[in-house]
């Protein structure tokens, strides 16, 4: 049992205890303190000398446990999970940008992948250039290759590809190759992929929310035309199907501009956060009431959304990082259309 090592609880500390206890137990496998197999104690043991709750400890096993760093064994206590490095899935995971769905994405995938798995992230920005230097610097050196294809042309517009980009995807054997958020159908072979449909994704979510959206009188799609990391153009597409589908008068903006002319009844749909807190901080100001003169509909849920009230319609990122790592770790080839959700909150 790894009786040298002690869990230190820091009473004045704002870190939750199990997650203390977490990160102490991931330090000391780190530093070589616990070793790999080694028995720890249990959760009444670790609640007794830690003067702890019973159920803090076993939040913090529960952690373990899920990200395979622990395991039960019946009868005889938890131990630390054998994994042979040998048999470490090396990971290479390409992202298009830096932002807070992109980060749950992989962040959920790595949780997922626990102990399994070494995953290494890669970033290009939505440039095409970035993109297959990195491709061809790791090409060979990895068991799988997980990568999110959206590029920005030469008049900043989004594209899901370009030649250059698909021979290079070609290259990567499709045993090894798993798409995430768009997708690619002309790719040769049988390979994963997890996606969002854009436009049926966004024009099925407004379709739930359509009873609540009929109450105003027009609805604005805020679309940067043109940006550093740009959107799927399918969005507008989606998005204008809706609004003629369903006769409602609309508008497309490229941003929130300062002084909007803001009416009563109007809703908009921003995807953007930049362009969300502007809409907001512009509402305030004219001493509007959110969800009731103006409305609200944000595209891609964040934790901040959710604290605030916003209503959005999003894919389910949680969904998507969990089943690109269940997809890789049973060596599936499986073509997925990722759960896209309308979240009614109080600004709509």
């Amino acid at each position: 049992m790894a009786e040298t090592f002690e869990i230190i609880i820091n009473e004045h500390s704002r870190v939750p205890k199990y997650k203390q206890i977490v990160d102490s137990i991931l330090n000391g496998i780190d530093s070589g303190e616990i070793k790999i197999g080694e028995k720890i104690p249990s959760i009444n043991e670790l609640s007794e000398s830690c003067f702890l709750s019973r159920d803090t400890v076993e939040k913090a096993y529960k952690e373990l446990r899920k990200r395979q760093i622990i395991e039960s064994v019946k009868g005889k206590g938890y131990y630390i999970s054998r994994i042979n490095k040998n048999d470490v899935i090396n990971i290479f995971f390409l992202i298009n940008k830096p932002s807070t769905y992109k980060m749950m994405i992989y962040n959920y995938f790595v949780n997922a992948i626990g102990t399994k798995g070494n995953v290494e992230m890669y970033i290009y920005h939505c440039d095409e250039t970035l993109f297959i230097n990195s491709l061809k610097k790791n090409l060979g050196g990895f068991d799988y290759y997980v990568i999110m294809p959206h590029f920005r042309d030469e008049q900043s517009k989004h594209t899901s590809s370009t030649q250059q980009v698909l021979d290079m995807i070609e290259q990567i054997p499709k045993n090894k190759l798993l798409l995430l958020d768009n997708t690619k159908p002309n790719i040769s072979g049988e390979y994963g992929s997890i996606f969002q449909d854009f436009e049926h994704d966004i024009y099925n979510a407004l379709k739930e929310g359509l009873d609540k959206i009929k109450k105003y009188e027009k609805i604005i799609l805020v679309y940067p035309d043109k940006s550093i990391h740009p959107y799927p153009f399918r969005i507008v597409r989606g998005f204008e199907k809706f609004c003629k589908d369903f006769k409602l008068d609309y508008e497309i903006l490229d941003e929130i501009y300062p002084d909007m002319e803001l009416q009563d009844k109007d809703i908009f749909i921003t995807i953007r956060e930049r362009d969300l807190v502007n809409l907001v901080k512009q509402i305030r100001q004219k001493n509007l009431e959110l969800g009731k003169d103006i409305g609200i509909i944000s595209y891609n849920e964040t934790p901040l959304k959710e604290l605030l009230g916003i209503t959005v319609i999003t894919t389910d990122f949680k969904a998507m990082g969990e089943s690109a790592a269940y997809m890789i770790l049973k060596n599936k080839k499986e073509q997925v259309n990722n759960v896209f959700k309308f979240i009614q909150r109080d600004s709509l």
